[in-house]
């Protein structure tokens, strides 16, 4: 390949992939090294590739993923903008060693504001998580108001569509667990609090 079409391929490249601050596997047992070199390594690899490719030469060229899940109309930008921003918050809330276990401080405040005790909350995350039905996501997000909601996303949609901001995010597409848990979603979905770092989901509050 010549050097001028190999300079023009990295002009367009402008979405990356996140990196990883723990390696392939250090979240098991909750999330297998083969799960993460699927889900992460290929899934995740395919949506920032076609994004790239889809983006250059439209309106949303030189934007950001905020920005372009927040306009963009369904189809193919929208798709796989919202599966890059979606996977980026996905996979960097998790640690194998959470510096916070639960949630302090301002959102633990909201937390029991909006749901009651901590419990209760993840009571309602679970049940909307299990009971999407169809592939998607499911959110805990603020509004500009500081209220919490958790909602369900199909797809690769993100709350950022209705104007809110993703603090935390569920991924219940079938390759995000299929490997690890079959078809036991609740149990893939129970197991996730396990490696939820509240420090990393509590920063993106403020």
């Amino acid at each position: 390949m010549n050097t001028l079409l190999m300079t023009l391929m990295l002009t367009i490249m402008t979405y990356e992939m996140p990196k990883l601050p723990y390696a392939n596997n250090a979240l098991e047992p909750v999330i297998s090294q083969q799960t993460i070199d699927f889900h992460y390594g290929k899934h995740l690899q395919t949506y920032v590739n076609n994004l790239n490719s889809l983006v250059p030469g439209t309106e949303y060229e030189g934007k950001d993923l905020i920005t372009i899940v927040s306009t963009a109309p369904d189809g193919a930008i929208f798709n796989n903008a919202g599966q890059v921003l979606n996977h980026t918050l996905y996979f960097l809330q998790f640690s194998p060693n959470p510096e916070q276990k639960e949630p302090t401080g301002k959102l633990a405040e909201a937390i029991q504001r909006d749901f009651g005790i901590f419990e209760n909350f993840k009571k309602e995350f679970n049940a909307a998580a299990v009971g999407l039905f169809g592939s998607g996501w499911v959110w805990l997000s603020v509004d500009k108001n500081g209220k919490l909601h958790i909602t369900q996303e199909m797809n690769g949609s993100n709350p950022v569509r209705s104007g809110l901001t993703p603090l935390l995010g569920f991924d219940v597409w079938e390759h995000s667990y299929y490997l690890d848990y079959q078809n036991r979603r609740a149990d893939h979905v129970n197991e996730l609090w396990k490696i939820i770092d509240w420090k990393i989901v509590g920063d993106r509050l403020k």
